[in-house]
């Protein structure tokens, strides 16, 4: 009996694991360097604002990213039980509507932890919690739709955290230079959230999930993809160039040359080779994202 008792003393109510892998920590190194890129494009040293910038960096990755995946998990958790019922909802490990009450109670966590920065990250957060749940949730579901859901995912994923970043560091609203950085780079990565779509193309039919691969077809999206990709850094190119941050402009430049060769073997076979492409070409794509965030410094700094 006593042994029995100390088990169960033991045993938490609530598998801690089973929480960590429904917010899916792998899925928050995105936000998390965008946020970093917003926090370098500031020109404000990070020791000036230490306890900002470690409250950013929960709000960006565990916070606002583990409630986007709470969010999404549970309304496909039916989904979820067909293709991955070893997911924390669909096998029990999360019973009940426990998964539901982590969204909820993350969303509001974030949102007061966003509070407490001020009010620029305050809206910020706000809209990317709104899209997180509009991603997934009915009735909206923009998911469904390659064209809202992957423009949704990068603006959270690459656009909001960075101006997150900034706005921390200067304690109000960026500079109009660094929140058009951030939305080249959203708009950017709207091809990046379609390379994501090709590993599905029959299922998503299957399902009636309007992908941009199920839409148009795997070569024309690809092409979209690589074209939505490359044309805002060629963009951020001319503009730091323009504001005489020749070096940036060069490295941003170079490596989007780089990223073209890539493209182009990429486009021979799109479906297999994506994944690849994942890999390599965004690797490249973010330190371009870095290579401007550092330009930006410097512009902000003697603004």
């Amino acid at each position: 009996m006593a042994r029995q008792a100390f088990k169960s003393f033991a045993k938490p109510a609530v598998p801690l694991l089973a929480i960590v892998e429904l917010l899916k920590p792998i899925t928050w190194f995105a936000p998390m360097w965008a946020f970093a890129c917003g926090i370098i494009s500031s020109g404000v040293a990070v020791s000036d604002r230490l306890v900002e910038v470690t409250l950013g960096v929960l709000l960006a990755g565990p916070l606002v990213c583990g409630t986007s995946q709470a969010v999404n998990d549970w309304f496909d958790r039916h989904v979820d039980a067909i293709n991955e019922p070893h997911r924390p909802i669909p096998s029990g490990r999360l019973p009940g509507d426990l998964g539901l009450t982590i969204a909820m109670a993350w969303t509001a966590l974030s949102a007061v932890v966003a509070l407490s920065l001020g009010w620029w990250i305050f809206v910020a957060a706000l809209i990317g919690l709104a899209l997180a749940w509009a991603y997934s949730a009915p009735p909206l579901r923009l998911k469904l739709n390659g064209w809202y859901g992957n423009l949704a995912v990068a603006g959270c994923y690459e656009g909001l955290p960075w101006f997150t970043g900034a706005a921390i560091m200067v304690g109000a609203l960026p500079d109009w230079s660094t929140i058009l950085i951030a939305l080249l780079y959203s708009v950017g990565a709207h091809g990046i959230m379609t390379l994501n779509d090709f590993k599905a193309v029959h299922g998503d039919r299957q399902m009636g999930v309007r992908s941009l691969p199920v839409q148009l077809g795997v070569k024309s999206a690809a092409r979209l993809a690589c074209i939505v990709m490359a044309a805002p850094q060629l963009v951020v190119c001319m503009l730091l160039w323009s504001w005489g941050l020749t070096t940036h402009a060069a490295i941003v430049l170079a490596l989007l040359i780089i990223q073209l060769f890539l493209m182009r073997r990429f486009l021979r076979q799109p479906k297999d080779l994506a994944p690849w492409y994942n890999a390599t070409g965004t690797l490249l794509y973010v330190l371009g994202m870095l290579a401007a965030a550092f330009g930006l410094a410097q512009l902000t700094g003697t603004a």
